[in-house]
């Protein structure tokens, strides 16, 4: 007879692994004297990627309520982190930039998740690494309805 998975052990799974990144991300900014939060992070990181993003965007990218996104900006604005400009198009709206302080730390926060996946993918292989992201990315469309 076969063993069977239990029903959410693939959800238990990803969900250790993204707090493990979490836990790991956290910890190192901290040692770097940054303290940022996750969701700091995440939205840093997105600002830097997509120059001119607005906080709408963000709401749409991170699931979070506007009022929780406003917090975030405000805080990375007032760190130095991001610039804040109005919308050229509509000045209702406000465009988002990383700032070159921003910028530095983005670049020091995707070394360390760089280092982290070397972390987590030591005594693969190159083939074994590759499947992996095959599958991950067939679960990232399944999840996505496709």
């Amino acid at each position: 007879m076969k063993n069977r998975l239990p029903d959410t052990e693939v959800l238990d799974r990803i969900h250790a692994l993204m707090h493990a990144q979490g836990r790991h991300m956290q910890a190192a900014m901290n040692a770097e004297g940054h303290g940022l939060g996750p969701m700091e992070m995440r939205c840093l990181r997105h600002i830097a990627h997509h120059e001119g993003v607005t906080q709408s965007d963000l709401v749409a990218h991170s699931g979070r309520d506007k009022a929780q996104i406003a917090r975030l900006v405000k805080g990375l604005i007032e760190r130095g982190l991001v610039t804040s400009q109005p919308h050229p198009a509509d000045r209702r709206s406000q465009v988002l930039s990383a700032t070159l302080e921003g910028l530095a730390q983005q670049r020091e926060m995707q070394a360390l998740r760089a280092g982290f996946q070397a972390q987590l993918l030591a005594g693969f292989s190159a083939d074994e690494a590759a499947s992996l992201i095959a599958f991950l990315n067939r679960l990232q469309a399944n999840a996505d309805g496709g």
